[in-house]
């Protein structure tokens, strides 16, 4: 007889799950459908769902799928205009304010519909939203985007922060991020995944500066060659006696954005005893303030006319160029702003090889209609030398690029200046102008270095020392590393040589 004593259950043998082993897409530039990944299951932040991936800035918004390694889309805020969607001030007045914030909830309407039903046609019930916020976002506006989200019955909406995420996408959690934006610049240490917001500094030498100071240096130093009444005058009349300065109307943000990104790089380092800051520019060089006169229509700005009422002599490496020569009533000061430009213009010019550019543009609706579109000749010193405004120093409220990293690692603990000084990373849209990376690393190394004491034949006068604010930092200097550096220079130290260019996307 069989035996049936009943015997304890056991327990059902556990199943591992694996990860198929397929591989995975080779080519890299196809754009493929959500999920990403051919796997049946990856491990995620978030989870094995690819959630919608918003960055919302005041002029671009980038938006894509979590998981991703690039955005889905990249488009202006406001369309095709290149005007930010917010500023950094409010208007005091509550009506006004009250305007504007049923204006901007209006954008963010047409800019959340845009990204769901037009860059990745997908249904918003349906997917769950990441937001990259900005550390000085304001909250209004925070607040807004995720009503607007909520009311379109988004499941969830999650906050993060900008500066981290960056960090992320390079593999790293602990760095210096230097986000480089439209509105400001913002540099924000990190030490393992964590924040560290009381050490935050920040800027206002961003793109909209850059944007406003090459508008400025156009206005005065541009050529603009309306288009010919006929094609017979085309070809009879010399683009020389055509070329007028560039009308106000022309220089619209649009098309100054399109110069800045197009035409424009960052150049070396200037020598270091080429400042002008420190003193009235005017003064020392007032022999290349020198332009040829010529005439000009009425579309004009009044700024292109500013500091112009004296007699001008001619300058024969600026005679391609003309410049407005009538007389008008201008402040202090329009002058003093127009001498600072002149004086910008004489020390770029003698530092500068780059090659002049031609672009079509619409020409102002009030100029007689000719055939075709006028062209802007765009001076290749202003292509090379305009970004020099955000590495210009010196001002408390304003200070340069360079000078806020450093200003950050003066404010963190001593023990993780080393680590940070070596992990620095640097984003944001302006930061693509090609050179930024390595002109700032030259900035770092030129902001660190001992101050030179004049010499004026005098060795028995003693001066007073000056202010060394980077003194404590100069034990850093082996260690400057930036991350996503397109052209490293030599290493000087074992640890900088190992972060220096080592980013993802620039491992060759």
């Amino acid at each position: 007889m069989a035996d049936t004593t009943p015997t304890t259950p056991r327990a059902k043998p556990t199943f591992q799950p694996t990860t198929p082993a397929t591989s995975r897409v080779t080519n890299t530039n196809v754009v493929h459908p959500s999920p990403h990944y051919t796997t049946t299951r990856r491990h995620s932040l978030y989870g094995v769902e690819d959630r919608v991936v918003i960055d919302p800035g005041s002029l671009i918004w980038k938006v894509g799928f979590s998981g991703e390694g690039r955005p889905r889309d990249v488009f202006y805020a406001r369309e095709k205009c290149a005007t930010p969607l917010w500023n950094l001030s409010r208007a005091n007045d509550a009506a006004e304010r009250a305007e504007d914030d049923r204006l901007l909830d209006i954008w963010l309407q047409t800019c959340l519909r845009s990204v769901f039903h037009d860059s990745l046609l997908t249904d918003p019930k349906a997917r769950k939203v990441i937001l990259v916020e900005h550390p000085l976002q304001p909250l209004y506006i925070k607040d807004m985007i995720a009503r607007i989200l909520f009311e379109n019955q988004v499941p969830s909406v999650s906050f993060a922060s900008s500066h981290l995420l960056s960090l992320f996408a390079v593999g790293r959690i602990t760095g210096l991020v230097l986000d480089c934006g439209y509105l400001e610049s913002v540099a924000l240490p990190i030490f393992a995944a964590r924040p560290l917001y009381p050490q935050l500094r920040t800027t206002p030498l961003a793109g909209a500066r850059l944007n406003l100071h090459l508008k400025a240096l156009l206005l005065m130093f541009g050529t603009y060659l309306p288009p010919p009444t006929s094609l017979s005058s085309a070809v009879n009349i010399p683009a020389a006696n055509r070329s007028t300065r560039i009308p106000d109307e022309v220089l619209n943000d649009a098309v100054i954005e399109e110069i800045k990104t197009r035409c424009c790089f960052v150049g070396p380092t200037l020598r270091d005893d080429l400042e002008v800051r420190g003193g009235t520019p005017a003064d020392d060089y007032g022999s290349e303030m020198d332009i040829l006169p010529s005439e000009t229509t009425q579309s004009e700005s009044d700024f292109s006319h500013a500091g112009l009422e004296s007699t001008v002599s001619s300058q024969q490496e600026s005679s391609e160029f003309s410049v407005i020569s009538n007389p008008r009533s201008v402040s202090t000061y329009g002058h003093r702003q127009d001498d600072y430009l002149q004086a910008l213009a004489a020390m770029y010019r003698r530092h500068s090889s780059c090659t002049d550019l031609k672009m079509s543009v619409i020409p102002p609706s009030n100029q007689q209609t000719g055939t075709g579109r006028g062209t802007l000749i765009i001076p290749g010193w202003i292509r090379e030398r305009a970004a020099e405004v955000l590495f210009e120093g010196g001002d408390v409220d304003e200070t340069s690029l360079a000078e806020t990293i450093l200003d950050v690692l003066l404010k963190v603990p001593v023990d993780l200046r080393k680590t940070l000084a070596s992990s620095i990373l640097v984003t944001g849209g302006t930061a693509a102008l090609p050179g930024f990376i390595p002109r700032l690393h030259s900035e770092l190394l030129r902001a660190t270095a001992p101050p030179s004491t004049p010499n004026d034949g005098q060795p028995e006068k003693r001066l007073s020392p000056r202010f060394d604010k980077y003194a404590s930092l100069r034990p850093l200097v082996p260690y400057f590393a930036i991350l996503n550096n397109p052209s490293p220079p030599p290493p000087t130290s074992s640890r900088a040589g190992a972060n220096a260019g080592k980013a993802p996307a620039f491992i060759p």
